[in-house]
């Protein structure tokens, strides 16, 4: 019988019209069965496909059963389609999802195909003629999963948006040694909802019990990492100042004892391409940085030291800032590592390493975008920092394209994305009446001003171009024709942005926090 401890890599999906037959490779006596009728699921311990040969319409190779759900057409089937090896961490293979599959319980309903990547990378180094891999592992939280601007700050059970543990591990031939850092949202309830601007207003939401679900999130951190050192990159003025302003009132009122609260003003120090101003933070966190430590294990697993605390980093985002003193932090540690398993020499740095400080910085580089596309759409800002120790001026251009991608999906697309995620977390329960007998939350009536205001707006472009370039000689009344046409071309992109959260794709199947009216 299939138990607990089975773990299969590979196994043959058989798709018959009744029934779903996964049937381990490697085990071929034993097999799952999904009901495609009723929905009930059961394991035997006979090959499940036996006696259905008539009706099989389908059979392939899966790597793995992501769960079901259920939408319109009733219930989902998600398997993984395809896989390529990362590597191996302590002699056992890794793999990243490349594909994924979902099919319909239902008979009269194809199925879709999405893709989807793992957070991980693996890198062989050589150096100073000793072997040893650099791996680097991003583990995102569920619990408060979502879009950049929908998804911010911390609910009521105390967890954050963006919350993502990242584990730099160094794997020698005998021993292993592991580095972990935190990010996510400010642990207090707050909102920046799209609106059309190109960064809306942060604000914090006064109705909430900030200091409760603070309580919380810290419990919950202290119990799993031990102590934190809380490292707030906001800016310190403006709207981003009262959010740090609100932080850390919220730590002094807590004064815990493994709380250390530690604000750096990325923006202002590092004003004028100035990031080798950095230099001030990780000063400031060195000693920290010693007291933790790491976890390193020998041959035998033994553990002989162990990680004491966290830097729990963040900016608004938990993204571009965050890459830059993660990657900081990550490369100090490195260094400690590395001396400590005799792989450095005394006196020597992970930066006096040209080939590893190139490696170095592309993995972190690399894994700053991933972590980037899935919250916010777009690749990070500021990684020709982490790539090549400096700002450049095509590191500006490309961070000015980002920041225009991640306007458009923040106000266009990322509502929908919202939808997805809420319904793929089980946030939204499809039920088999919606569509019939109750309205579809997706079913959203307009106003007349969504479409009449960019209809005007197209129109005013069009005779004020038409009004520039079509007369031979300018009179009096073309410069008033002119000036009308701008004048309407101002009028309307005024009403247009006035009404700016009502042509924002919001989310439809969990209700916000509070309306994006801001």
């Amino acid at each position: 019988m299939l138990t607990g401890k089975n773990i299969y890599g590979e196994m043959l999906l058989t798709i018959t019209s009744e029934k779903f037959f996964v049937e381990p490779v490697e085990d071929i006596d034993n097999s799952l069965i999904l009901d495609r009728v009723t929905g009930s699921i059961t394991i035997s311990n006979v090959p499940g496909s036996v006696g259905d040969a008539p009706s099989i319409k389908e059979r392939k190779t899966i790597y793995g059963i992501l769960g079901t759900v259920r939408l319109l057409a009733g219930q989902y089937l998600l398997v993984v389609t395809g896989r390529t090896k990362i590597g191996n961490i302590w002699r056992r293979e890794v793999f990243r999802m490349d594909s994924a599959e979902v099919l319909c319980f239902s008979r009269s309903t194809t199925h879709l195909n999405d893709k989807q990547l793992i957070d991980l990378s693996i890198t062989s180094c050589i150096l100073n003629g000793k072997t040893f891999s650099l791996i680097l592992i991003s583990r995102r939280s569920k619990e408060r999963a979502g879009t950049r601007l929908f998804t911010r700050g911390i609910d009521s059970n105390g967890n954050v948006a963006n919350f993502v543990e990242t584990e730099q591990i160094v794997e020698a031939k005998f021993e292993r040694a592991s580095f972990v850092q935190t990010r996510g949202s400010m642990p207090f309830f707050w909102q920046q909802y799209p609106n059309l601007k190109l960064k809306p207003r942060p604000t914090i939401i006064q109705e909430e019990n900030h200091t409760a679900a603070f309580s919380k999130h810290f419990e919950t951190q202290l119990m799993d990492y031990g102590r934190q050192v809380i490292v707030n990159l906001v800016d310190h003025s403006g709207s981003e100042g009262k959010l740090e302003e609100f932080y850390r009132k919220l730590v002094n009122e807590a004064n815990h004892p493994d709380l250390k609260y530690e604000a750096f003003d990325f923006h202002r120090e590092c004003s004028k391409l100035r990031y080798d101003r950095l230099k001030i933070l990780i000063d400031r966190l060195a000693y920290d940085l010693e007291q933790m430590s790491v976890t390193m294990i020998v041959g035998d697993g033994t553990v002989i030291s162990q990680q004491e605390g966290v830097f729990r980093t963040n900016c608004i985002d938990c993204l571009d800032r965050t890459n830059v003193v993660q990657s900081l932090l990550a490369r100090a540690n490195l260094t400690y590592i590395l001396q400590r398993l005799t792989i450095l020499k005394k006196g020597q740095t992970v930066e006096d390493q040209v080939g590893l400080e190139n490696t170095f910085k592309i993995l972190w580089s690399d894994h700053a975008d991933l972590i980037s596309i899935q919250y916010s759409g777009t690749g990070a800002l500021k990684t020709d920092y982490t790539r090549t120790g400096k700002r450049t001026k095509a590191g500006l251009i490309r961070d000015g394209i980002n920041t225009l991608v991640r306007y458009y999906k923040n106000n266009f697309l990322h509502g929908s994305r919202q939808d997805a995620l809420d319904l793929w977390l089980g946030h939204y329960r499809v039920t088999s009446e919606e569509g019939i007998v109750s309205r579809s939350p997706l079913e959203v009536k307009r106003e007349f001003k969504y479409t009449a205001f960019p209809l005007i707006l197209l129109v005013a472009i069009a005779m004020f171009f038409a009004n520039l370039v079509t007369p031979n000689e300018y009179t009096t009344g073309t410069l008033l024709s002119l000036i009308f046409w701008c004048s309407m071309v101002s009028a309307t992109l005024t009403a247009i942005f006035y009404n700016g959260s009502e042509y924002v794709d919001c989310p439809r199947l969990c209700p916000l926090l509070r309306s994006p009216s801001v």
